[in-house]
């Protein structure tokens, strides 16, 4: 289905996940939806519950769903699920069951957010069963083939959700059939054991057998190979399950959903939210503030990142929770209004968010709570009985608003590029998680999320850049550069020289190909681009509190690795408390670049200190930029989207109190052509606004 047959503004929930609701509530419920403004919902198909015996099919309970959908104008996207492996497969093919690194084998359990079987809660693949055993992946395309088979051209069909949550376990899979095909993998890439050899530092493979994958985490080049064949291994699974899908039905909608992983997971579990988009006709995230907290930049962060992944596709917000999350570990000591309960002021405020990130459509995952299992009672808009509530009420004004026809202008309108790119290097990423993953495993994570808070609580607008988008930006931040390959290196250089300014933390491609350090710093050409030579370097970051530097005449806090410099071209900005260089400008051909020998983001991320935000302001300001969107208090989120010569300005106040401020875009005041969403009684004055508690203003501007 094109995506231009999608409803104006997609708005809906994940409804039907056997055994729940209960079938007596199913006629009443989608009428209820219908009436409510529901235009969408997603059900688990689930093999498990499917196929209850080989080739016989219960589809009863889903042929329903797809019927009433179609009665009341709901359109249905089906989320396979072969990853719930059916009981008879787990005995059938015991032989390709996936193996931990410690050699124990999954086993099929109960779901959390299903009461069925069939689980595993540690795979990618199928489940606790691999794929990369020819029959198991047959008996799931047979599977995939029926499900798309019985319901091409149903008028409820929206189309497919081809990976619920997009990442897998870092401890699987060491099964044979896994190892195997890694060693075909490693033949393609090398070639010969001799070569391989030579890349590994394993010198007696006798035969391609002795090839095993490694069982540790641990920074060597074999390591990388692993992390680079379970991506292709698994994104090609996904791709298998587009295409066995395609082969039946090629006018449906194709999606999936990630959870906004790839910082800091895209090496370890997977979440490579760029390259799960690619594959899609529309991508989305699952984002649980019960899960993540609920600071504004937290309730920011996945929307911005799936947005960057997106690269100008359409996506949503492909679950967001409606109702408590009682007792699962992520809220457990974490206070009641941290989202634990969902007030219809937390639903409003995080469903706006999202469309103030971009988002083109929400849905909740639950229209109405499980009454089974631990996740009981969670996340539903509705009642436990499929009653309306006040938060329901909430969503479905939303619904009706988001859909009326006055609204499509707004939505029409995109989110205009950020006044900075925070830079996002996959080979980074990989090796700190190798070399940090028992020693300081949260450098990383505190680098990248610091930066972009850093930023973001000064009302800067940072978009995620991955390295292969550089060109569409002029200016960048690198909150973590510590490894890149020759390639990404000579690519950030060639960036450089034809004008684009770079502003890099500590240890600029520190370790280059196959993780090895470079005997000059910065590595692979990077010296001549920075303009200086390392003078010393400290990997010491579980004390990388300690170091302290000034920048811009305000002392600032450091965090992760200390790397002082001489200088080479380059002129002196700023130095450490001892008396070492720590930053450096410099004029490379016609770019700009600063070198910051520390990583602020950590100091920001760990201490929240006042320094430090003053930091993120003044390497704007040194890059010769300005926030294009200014608040007066930057508690409060101004987002603006264009269409042409269309303005539309969402301006979001997460404070438990109304907040006056006054807006400045481009310079100018941004005064109100007219409201899409808010009273008039928000119009202070021109350019100021009077936002109420846990709101938005949606705002057209003049001009």
């Amino acid at each position: 289905m094109p995506l231009d047959k999608l409803p104006q503004t997609p708005f809906g929930a994940v409804y039907f996940r056997k055994s729940n609701p209960p079938r007596e509530d199913w006629e009443r419920d989608y009428g209820v939806a219908a009436e409510d403004g529901l235009n969408v919902f997603r059900h688990w198909f689930i093999w498990s519950a499917i196929e209850r015996r080989p080739g016989h099919y219960d589809w009863d309970d889903y042929d329903r769903q797809m019927d009433l959908a179609a009665k009341n104008g709901i359109k249905t996207v089906i989320a396979e699920l072969t990853h719930t492996v059916p009981d008879w497969a787990y005995r059938k093919f015991a032989h390709a069951r996936q193996i931990r690194a410690d050699g124990r084998p999954l086993t099929a359990t109960m779901g959390v957010s299903a009461a069925v079987g069939g689980f595993a809660h540690n795979g990618g693949g199928a489940g606790s069963l691999t794929m990369n055993c020819p029959e198991v992946k047959e008996a799931a395309g047979a599977f995939l083939t029926a499900l798309a088979t019985r319901y091409k051209g149903h008028p409820g069909l929206l189309g497919y959700d081809i990976w619920n949550e997009v990442n897998y376990s870092a401890d699987v899979d060491f099964s044979d059939y896994m190892q195997a095909d890694f060693r075909l993998w490693l033949q393609r890439k090398y070639g010969d054991l001799e070569t391989l050899a030579e890349a590994w530092y394993r010198y007696s493979y006798a035969e391609w057998d002795d090839v095993e994958a490694p069982r540790e985490i641990a920074a060597y080049p074999q390591n990388l190979d692993w992390l680079e064949f379970k991506r292709d291994n698994y994104y090609g699974q996904m791709q298998w399950r587009i295409d066995t899908i395609r082969a039946v039905d090629q006018d449906c909608l194709i999606a999936a959903h990630g959870v906004g992983g790839a910082i800091p997971n895209m090496a370890s579990h997977g979440s490579d939210d760029w390259l799960a988009a690619s594959k899609v006709e529309l991508y989305g995230l699952t984002w649980v503030p019960g899960r993540r907290g609920f600071k504004p930049w937290q309730n920011f962060f996945g929307p911005d990142l799936t947005r960057a992944a997106a690269r100008g596709k359409k996506w949503w917000h492909a679950e967001r929770p409606g109702g408590p999350l009682w007792m699962q570990p992520q809220v457990l000591g974490r206070d009641k209004d941290d989202a634990r309960v969902m007030t219809p002021g937390d639903i409003r405020l995080l469903t706006m968010t999202s469309f103030a990130a971009g988002a083109t459509g929400v849905m909740n995952l639950r229209y109405r709570p499980l009454l089974d299992g631990p996740l009981f009672g969670a996340f539903g808009s509705y009642g436990m009985d499929g009653s309306r509530t006040p938060r329901s009420d909430m969503a479905s004004q939303i619904a009706r608003w988001a859909n009326a026809p006055e609204q499509g202008e707004v939505f029409a309108a995109r989110p205009v590029k950020g006044d900075i790119g925070l830079l996002v290097i996959p080979e980074a990423q990989a090796w700190d998680y190798l070399l940090n993953h028992n020693h300081c495993p949260e450098t990383y994570r505190q680098a990248m999320w610091g930066a972009y808070r850093g930023f973001f609580d000064n009302g800067i607008q940072a978009d995620w850049v991955h390295i292969e988008d550089i060109a569409g930006y002029d200016v960048l931040y690198a909150p973590y550069p510590i490894a890149m390959s020759g390639k990404t290196a000579a690519a950030l250089a060639s960036w450089v020289k034809a004008g684009g300014t770079l502003i890099s933390e500590a240890t600029p491609g520190y370790f280059g190909d196959r993780g090895k350090v470079g005997t000059i710093q910065p590595n692979n050409g990077l010296d001549a681009v920075f303009g200086v030579r390392e003078d010393e370097v400290e990997f010491m970051p579980d004390i990388g509190e300690r170091i302290k530097f000034s920048f811009a005449g305000t002392p600032a806090r450091g965090g992760g690795f200390l790397q002082s410099y001489t200088l080479a071209g380059a002129q002196e900005l700023g130095r450490f408390d001892d008396g070492r260089i720590a930053i450096a400008e410099n004029a490379h051909d016609r770019g700009r670049t600063l070198l910051v020998g520390t990583h602020p983001g950590i100091g920001y991320f760990t201490h929240g200190e006042a320094g430090n935000s003053a930091y993120f302001r003044a390497v704007l300001a040194w890059a010769g930029r300005s926030p294009r969107v200014a608040c007066s208090d930057n508690r409060l989120q101004a987002r603006l989207h264009e269409d042409g010569g269309r303005r539309v300005l969402w301006l979001l106040n997460p404070l438990r109190e109304t907040a006056t401020v006054s807006v400045r875009v481009d310079g100018i005041p941004a005064k109100a052509a007219s409201l899409h969403w808010g009273g008039t009684e928000s119009l202070v004055s021109d350019g100021v606004y009077a936002v109420p508690a846990q709101d938005v203003l949606v705002i057209a501007l003049e001009g």
